[in-house]
This record gives structure tokens, sequence and C-alpha cells, in this order.
């Protein structure tokens, strides 16, 4: 299932990075940002993880939150693990990166789900890859670029949920 139906239950989303610092976090952001500027806040419900372990309970990165402030985006959640069942609890799970994508589709097979799992990318109309890659390690400017693909990718992502919910 990818959208619960219009008037129902808030569809949820799940934003899965590496170590949930960077850009999940970020991506969680900015689609409640921008579904709050559209009057849909409360038609989601929005969270983020990540595949590994190392930062559980840290906030997001400076960086991250610094750009996420510069364009009015408060990134207020703490780092955590994906969980298994967070593959079946969750009407989206949508990844940065292949890496990621793999991980989550062991994850899936070995409990015997189906849900489709979705590169954030998948939804960049002007994307010039699948992938968002990692800031983690680079300047500043890395993560100026990240917040670029993110905010288009989750433009384009919460239309098409929206229509997804609508025809549902």
């Amino acid at each position: 299932m990818d959208a619960s139906p219009a008037g129902g239950d808030p569809t949820s989303l799940l934003f899965v990075c590496l170590g949930n610092i960077c850009r999940s976090p970020l991506a969680e952001g900015v689609f409640q940002h921008l579904a709050e500027q559209k009057g849909m806040g409360e038609q989601f419900r929005v969270e983020s993880a990540g595949t590994g372990s190392w930062h559980v309970g840290d906030a997001p990165d400076e960086r991250s939150q610094e750009v996420a402030a510069r364009h009015g985006i408060s990134l207020d959640s703490r780092a955590r693990q994906v969980r298994p069942e967070d593959l079946e609890e969750f009407d989206w799970v949508v990844v940065m990166d292949r890496d990621n994508l793999r991980t989550l589709e062991r994850m899936r097979d070995a409990r015997g789900g189906d849900r489709p799992i979705h590169l954030l990318r998948s939804f960049d109309d002007q994307g010039d890859g699948d992938e968002v890659p990692d800031p983690y390690y680079g300047g500043p400017g890395g993560f100026d670029d990240v917040y670029e693909m993110v905010r288009r990718s989750c433009e384009n992502l919460l239309e098409h949920v929206q229509s997804s919910r609508q025809t549902a």
C-alpha cells in the first residue's frame, strides 16, 4: 500500500540514509515543511532512520541543521536505526542511495514483505543520477547541493503521494 485513503489515517513516510544525521533528517524536515506550507501537514506522519547505529540518539549534523535553517526548516529529530517492522508500518519507505536500498530490501525480504522501497531521487525531475550523495565527509557546499536535490525530490514526492491519497 503506497498511500492511505483521502480523509483517512495520515500517510506515513520514512526517509532512510546511512547514519540518520545528514540526508534523511533533512528529507524528513523538508517534506514536512512542504506539506505544512500547502496546509497538508496533518495528512502525513514523517520520520527518518539510518541503516547504521553509529549516531543513535544524536541530533542531525550541524551542517544539515544550518542549511535547513537558512530555508526556514527546523530539524528536530534524533537519529535512530531502522527496524524491520518499519518496513511494514510505514506506507512509504524512501532511501537516499542504492546501498541503503539493498540493505532494506534484504531486511524486507527476510521478513517476507513485498512493500516497495523508493529511491528519493526517482522523484527528481532535474536529476542527473538516482542517489543523494552523502555530504558527511565533504565541505558545506555539499550540504547545499544535497538540500537542492532533496527539496526538488520532496516537492515531486509530495505531489505523487497526494495524488495517490486522492485516488485510493
